[in-house]
């Protein structure tokens, strides 16, 4: 199956989590890099597919909480490559086509999402870093973003 035919097949649609300084530095450069850069969550997605970037702090362990959905972007073809960032961390990345969007706080949105609906606990998938989303969480996500989505 080439690229075409798999950007026809319906998308699924993913929550990625990162501190909002990173997810910007990925939105800067027109990739994803997750769970502290290993490859399986990347290659768990497919072209076509939409991946939403959650931040639940502004940086990474100290920055400032945040809980908003802070970039929005589909994936633009079948690639996950190594990228050395130094000597000692060589995380695997994805390309994304991001966007244009407003932060989301999810605050405001607890109660319309499944995945967090009624649920004291809310965080808990988040913790894992990506997971995959339905349809109609994505579109209501990206409505509270205003994202350019097409």
């Amino acid at each position: 199956m080439d690229t075409k035919e798999m950007l026809c097949q319906e998308p699924s649609y993913w929550i990625g989590v990162a501190s909002a300084s990173h997810v910007q530095r990925g939105v800067r450069g027109g990739f994803a890099q997750l769970c502290h850069g290993k490859c399986a969550p990347l290659r768990r997605m497919k072209p076509g597919d939409w991946l939403v970037y959650y931040s639940p702090r502004t940086e990474m362990g100290a920055g400032q909480p945040l809980q908003a959905f802070t970039a929005i972007g589909r994936v633009i073809d079948d690639c996950v490559y190594e990228y050395a960032m130094s000597a000692t961390f060589v995380p695997y990345r994805r390309n994304i086509e991001f966007v244009p969007c407003r932060e989301a706080k999810i605050e405001g949105l607890l109660d319309r999402l499944s995945f967090t609906r009624g649920k004291r606990n809310w965080g808990y998938p988040f913790r894992t870093g990506h997971f995959e989303i339905n349809r109609e969480d994505f579109l209501v996500i990206a409505e509270a973003m205003q994202a350019a989505i097409r």
